[in-house]
């Protein structure tokens, strides 16, 4: 399968080619050459493995790589805590997909367990030399599952961005006192959108003067990278299979997905399985109430014109949604050019419209809700009394907007929500919403809920507490580009 860029310059990658660059040189995002994925045989999955199905989806999208099973063996294997790496358990009136298993106990690990050993060995198989760079902006959970997946990984470093004080503290601390030598995270004076911003401006102005003076490549480690995205694809298939397995769908059977997103790309998987034949009938945005997406998928208007809020979901605040260009595509019919156009007005004018005919074409497979954070809070309070299950603000924006959607559609078909996180990574929040007395936060609060809930707390958290932080830098936007450069220049990542 061949790549090309959403805003048509360059010629056609092969799938190593575009897990490498990440980006395209004209700021574009690289998208499949087909738009039809009609062939894939997906009733072929529903007996497999998880991994076996990551190889299948694997070989489809990334046909190219040598090996796919071993990739597949070496990015999952002893990783999670769960074997089956993706479980599903039923809540209540819902199923929920738990993605959080993994290293970081985050649904990006799913997809950054699997990143580093596409692009090592697409950097093997392709006979390159020089080094890669990787440059991440975080809204907080992709930072540290990026930093763990790309942890001492010969010839490749990473630097991560994240906002200064707009992640939780345990997202935070996983960051600045993450292990490996050519790691670095650094806070950003801004928000998630000034980050992310910052670094596609790297990518635009810096990357031929890195690889020709210091022979370094700057890749990407967010769900830009077309390797980023192929991963979280497996999990809807994995989801349905369990239904499946349960009883609770028989075969062709149609499913809704409620997925909390703020960039766009864990829905636009599940927006890909649908085009490779997946039986979901909607799939539900839920927001925060940074909630541009929302508003688009209900008017056709996006607008980044309006008040930036930090929430107690802090991994959703985010205004500018990168992955929904690659939906945009899709549903303009692969015109470039006016993928280009749309998002040059969004860069000029901080908002565009589709005409009615796309809306009606978004519609038809999307729904989308938001909440706000007080009632985030209650969703968390009354899951956990009413079902004995708990869950952490983002997904609580999930079920909150899983609920909202059955109540105005009255449909009743399974709904399965997606958990993108461990309730311990936002203990405050979580800790406020149990109504558990005192005033610990953070770590203390990490203890106070697993000692009120009798659940336990992941692995990968129980020792974070101690280990020292390794990475004090805080800069302004400005600075981000010459920090870059001054990395890179002193050779410490390589």
């Amino acid at each position: 399968m061949k790549y090309i860029s959403t805003r048509g310059s360059g010629s056609a990658l092969s799938g190593r080619e575009a897990v490498l660059r990440g980006i395209s040189s004209d700021g574009g995002l690289f998208v499949p050459e087909k738009a039809d994925f009609s062939d894939f045989l997906w009733k072929e999955l529903m007996p497999l493995r998880t991994e076996e199905m990551a190889e299948r989806i694997f070989e489809y999208f990334l046909d190219d790589f040598e090996d796919i099973p071993e990739i597949v063996r070496r990015a999952y294997a002893g990783k999670f805590d769960d074997p089956e790496i993706t479980p599903v358990k039923k809540a209540g009136d819902f199923y929920v997909l738990e993605l959080w298993h993994g290293p970081t106990a985050a649904f990006k690990d799913v997809a950054l367990s699997a990143l580093p050993v596409l692009m090592s060995e697409a950097r093997k198989q392709l006979k390159k030399r020089d080094d890669i760079l990787i440059l991440t902006a975080t809204s907080g959970d992709t930072g540290k599952a990026a930093m763990e997946g790309f942890r001492d990984v010969p010839g490749t470093g990473i630097i991560v961005f994240y906002p200064y004080g707009g992640v939780s503290p345990v997202q935070e601390r996983q960051m600045t006192a993450a292990p490996g030598a050519n790691v670095r995270s650094v806070a950003v004076r801004g928000n998630f959108d000034d980050t992310q911003t910052g670094v596609k401006k790297i990518f635009a102005e810096e990357t031929e003067m890195l690889s020709e003076t210091y022979h370094t490549n700057l890749s990407s480690a967010n769900s830009i990278n077309i390797g980023r995205l192929v991963p979280q694809i497996v999990y809807y298939f994995k989801a349905y299979s369990s239904l499946l397995k349960e009883g609770a769908v028989s075969l062709g059977e149609a499913v809704d997905f409620t997925v909390p997103t703020g960039n766009f790309g864990d829905i636009l998987a599940g927006y890909y399985a649908k085009k490779m034949g997946l039986p979901i009938g909607k799939l539900v945005l839920a927001a925060n109430e940074n909630n541009v997406l929302k508003d688009f998928i209900r008017t056709g208007v996006y607008d980044r014109n309006r008040p930036f809020y930090r929430t107690n979901s802090p991994s959703m605040d985010i205004l500018v949604s990168s992955n929904l260009e690659r939906l945009l595509y899709d549903l303009l019919g692969q015109d470039s050019a006016a993928v280009a156009g749309l998002m040059k007005k969004l860069g000029e004018d901080g908002r565009y419209e589709i005409p009615e005919e796309v809306l009606s074409k978004l519609q038809e497979s999307f729904a989308a809700f938001d909440t706000d954070e007080s009632d985030t809070i209650s969703t968390i309070r009354k899951v956990y009394r009413d079902d004995g299950y708990l869950i952490d603000t983002h997904t609580a924006v999930a079920w909150a907007g899983a609920e909202k959607y059955r109540e105005e559609y009255g449909v009743s078909r399974p709904n399965i929500i997606l958990s993108t996180a461990s309730a311990y990574k936002f203990p405050d929040a979580v800790k406020e919403a149990l109504e558990i007395p005192g005033e610990e936060k953070a770590f203390d609060a990490i203890r106070r809920i697993r000692d009120y809930t009798g659940t336990q707390v992941p692995e990968n958290l129980r020792s974070l507490e101690s280990m020292p932080v390794r990475f004090k830098d805080v800069i302004d936007i400005s600075e981000m580009r010459e920090y870059v450069e001054n990395t890179v220049a002193s050779g410490s990542l390589f």
